[in-house]
């Protein structure tokens, strides 16, 4: 019998127990403060749900008396209409707070209800022998014969409503009164029961707080610090089950010492594990700094390769330029033919490597990045575009935003998108070139639209691709390697490009550029109305 008492019993059924005994003391703790609590409740609810609402009630009651008082004279003085809103807005409102009152009455409150009997009969009858002949003369003979009249009336007809209107107030603060009382009384009886529930709800605290620290509190304490041994290191320390009365906490120590032989044996394969990540990622670092180097190293080769090229192409150039001015015309005709193949080859590719050189300088060597207004860019980018755009030519822009970047760069992109919009304009249709900017989160999407010949929409990725040409060289001048330049110059200030195939003439590329960094989020109304 012992042993089942104290070893056989879980944690649960023995905090149960000693719960179960409190329950039946507060049940019937609760029972009586449920009854108690019902009084309290019904005397507040009359309080707050009857007596104050029908105290302002009361007293709103007054005011539109008042009003319709002060109405009637302010009508009779001015003759104007408007000054008689008080009197009927007073009306409206006496109806009101009376109807308003009548429903928080109950059949006890014989008082109240004869109170506001004769403040309704007192004001009906000032307004049918003062109120009503008052507006009628002011409508049949003016306001001075009203004045008169009201001169001539004695105000103690008014005043016995006033007298009325306070009797109701009396009573209707007396059945508040009451039924404060009421909710004091019911109120103490609850606290005395409270009271005694806090008398057992301590003595069963005390009882539990003994229970949990035998049961409890000491048997977690020396398991939590065998845990710690394992925690600092000892993974191969045995956990102790054996001196665990609860069958609960004995279990407890049981699954945590599974759980350290588990950790051990995961921990050794971690541990073969982590030796051949760092040996991976080792590799992986290298690999990422011969790539860093292979990357730099053909950077350096493109340039070196560019600018040493210019040499022996300029004197190329230079002596086919000489063999055609000194024999032009002395030769045959194919001889002339040949000599000019060979001078537009070595300007043709003077210009491939001039562009080259360029395309290998964006990023690499930079002056810095600068906050960049692009209307000033835009209109430094037509002065340049002058002499190609020509008088008819019309470029176009506004509230262009101001961004952060190498404002070199960003003039070279604009010149190279507004350049290829002259360069590829239809015949006999002057060029328009719209550029346009809007806000969208964090970033700034800039479109550069005209109405010129386009571009197909199965060429939407190759127009970026370095040298690539869609028209012949005699159609069009140009190495092909602007739009290329231009998406290098966007990915390098950390946006993207792309083009709008959905226009129905001309061409329309988009592309983005970020935020400065601090800027306010725009307004949606006023973005709104710059969208319209």
């Amino acid at each position: 019998m012992s042993r089942f008492s104290t070893r056989g019993w879980t944690l649960r059924g023995r905090i149960f127990a000693l719960c179960l005994a409190a329950g039946l003391l507060l049940g019937g703790l609760g029972v009586i403060a449920a009854i108690a609590a019902a009084d309290a409740n019904n005397a507040v609810d009359d309080v707050l749900d009857r007596g104050g609402p029908m105290r302002v009630a009361g007293q709103d009651l007054s005011t539109a008396l008042v009003d319709q008082e002060t109405g009637v004279r302010g009508y009779a003085i001015t003759g104007k209409l408007r000054n008689l809103a008080p009197y009927e807005n007073g009306i409206v409102a006496e109806q009101q707070r009376i109807a308003e009152i009548r429903s928080l009455l109950r059949p006890g409150d014989r008082q109240v209800r004869a109170s506001l009997a004769q403040v309704e009969q007192l004001a009906a009858k000032w307004r049918a022998d003062v109120a009503e002949p008052i507006l009628e003369t002011v409508r049949t003979q003016g306001t001075q014969a009203a004045q008169q009249r009201i001169e001539a009336i004695d105000t103690r007809e008014f005043d016995r409503i006033r007298g009325a209107a306070d009797t109701l107030h009396r009573d209707i603060r007396a059945l508040r009164d009451a039924s404060a009382a009421a909710a004091q009384s019911s109120s103490g009886n609850l606290v005395a029961v409270e009271i005694a529930a806090a008398i057992v709800i301590l003595v069963t605290g005390v009882l539990l707080l003994i229970l949990l620290d035998r049961l409890v509190s000491r048997p977690i304490t020396h398991l939590a610090d065998q845990v710690r041994q394992v925690a600092a290191g000892d993974y191969d320390r045995h956990i102790d089950t054996s001196s665990y009365g609860s069958p609960d906490l004995i279990g407890l120590a049981e699954d945590v010492d599974r759980m350290r032989q588990q950790i051990a044996s995961e921990l050794r394969e971690v541990r073969g594990a982590r030796q051949q990540v760092e040996w991976i990622n080792q590799q992986l670092q290298s690999q990422a700094e011969e790539l860093t180097r292979s990357n730099r190293d053909l950077e350096q080769f493109a340039y070196v390769a560019s600018h040493d090229l210019q040499e022996p192409l300029r004197k190329v150039a230079s002596f086919c330029q000489l063999l055609q001015r000194r024999y032009a015309g002395e030769l045959d005709e194919r001889a002339d033919q040949y000599i000019s193949f060979a001078v537009d080859g070595a300007q043709r590719m003077q210009r491939l490597i001039n562009d080259l050189l360029a395309f290998s300088r964006i990023g690499r060597l930079t002056t810095g990045f600068t906050d960049v207004d692009l209307n000033k860019v835009l209109g430094d980018v037509q002065s340049q575009l002058e002499a190609r755009a020509g008088d008819q030519a019309e470029v176009n822009w506004s509230d262009l935003p101001t961004v952060e970047g190498e404002e070199p760069l960003l003039t070279t992109l604009f010149v190279n998108l507004v350049g290829n919009s002259l360069k590829f304009r239809r015949p006999d249709v002057p060029p328009v070139i719209t550029i346009s900017a809007s806000r969208e989160d964090r970033e700034w999407r800039i479109n550069v639209r005209d109405n010129g010949i386009g571009i197909e929409a199965e060429f939407a990725d190759k127009v970026f691709v370095i040298f690539q040409r869609l028209h012949a060289r005699d159609a069009y001048e140009g190495t092909g390697i602007g739009l290329a330049i231009v998406k290098k110059i966007v990915e390098y200030h950390g946006g993207r490009i792309w083009l709008d195939v959905d226009v129905p003439e001309g061409a329309s590329i988009w592309f983005t550029l970020p935020v400065l960094p601090g800027a306010e989020e725009p307004d949606p109304a006023e973005t709104e109305e710059a969208t319209a």
